[in-house]
């Protein structure tokens, strides 16, 4: 496989985006980000109809690179500009996910979490391995998932997206499927042809019947819900105790909190 961080195949007018960092657990480092923000430029106006997400390994996607978070608390400001960047540019992907007139279909295995969780929320479609996770877990580290909340909300019962984040348990595949997060759930040596059997279906349709059925069920608050979110992401990320939570999971050692 090529060591492009994000692979693109086009099969007719599908295309294939595949998260292509597997022994970072496709983490939405910057860079992952900012390749993802280009496709989805490139593919807004282009003749493409469906638009599958999914990646590479036995995990879709574990959230931020928190690496390369933790490394920018040796900035001059302790991390606040960088960090204030990365949810931006994160929150612009994410809706331009929901943004895009194509259906996006994310197909997920093994464990969504975090961002990672968001990213497949985002999407039109979530197709599951049966043997799938998802959760929005960051507060077990210090960290409250609320820009993920954001997308979560709009899949699933806010008050159980609440609960999510707020306990951070891991849901399965089939629970996923019963509150709405997942539309369909496969047996993991499926998950492709299942993903390619709706992507097929909806690539049939007529492409600006389904371009404007996106567009009648857009939510306007979405920006300004990732606006708020983000500024509480940041300032959760300033505080000691949550660079003490982060370092701590790095670490693998139980965190010292004051």
């Amino acid at each position: 496989m090529s060591d492009a961080i994000l692979l693109r195949q086009d099969h007719g007018t599908i295309a294939t985006l595949t998260l292509n960092t597997p022994g970072s657990l496709n983490a939405l480092s910057t860079a992952m980000l900012r390749a993802l923000d280009a496709e989805l430029d490139a593919i807004a106006g282009s003749k493409i109809r469906v638009v599958i997400l999914n990646a590479a390994g036995k995990n879709f996607c574990a959230g931020h690179d928190l690496r390369e978070i933790q490394s920018h608390r040796a900035d001059p400001d302790q991390g606040r500009a960088a960090f204030t960047a990365l949810f931006a540019l994160c929150a612009r992907v994410m809706q331009k996910l929901a943004g895009l007139p194509q259906p996006t279909i994310a197909s997920v295995q093994g464990v969504a979490t975090a961002a990672g969780c968001q990213l497949a929320a985002s999407c039109d479609f979530v197709v599951a391995a049966d043997t799938t996770r998802f959760g929005v877990n960051g507060v077990n580290i210090g960290l409250f998932c609320a820009t993920p909340l954001v997308a979560l909300s709009r899949k699933i019962a806010p008050a159980i997206a609440f609960d999510l984040a707020a306990t951070g348990d891991f849901i399965s595949a089939a629970r996923a499927q019963t509150l709405g997060l997942a539309s369909r759930v496969a047996p993991p040596d499926d998950l492709a042809t299942a993903t390619r059997t709706l992507a097929e279906t909806l690539a049939a349709k007529l492409p600006a019947a389904l371009a404007f059925g996106k567009a009648a069920r857009a939510d306007p608050s979405l920006a300004a819900s990732y606006a708020s979110a983000s500024a509480a992401m940041v300032a959760n990320l300033m505080s000691p105790d949550t660079d003490e939570g982060l370092t701590a999971f790095l670490a693998k050692r139980k965190p010292h909190w004051a």
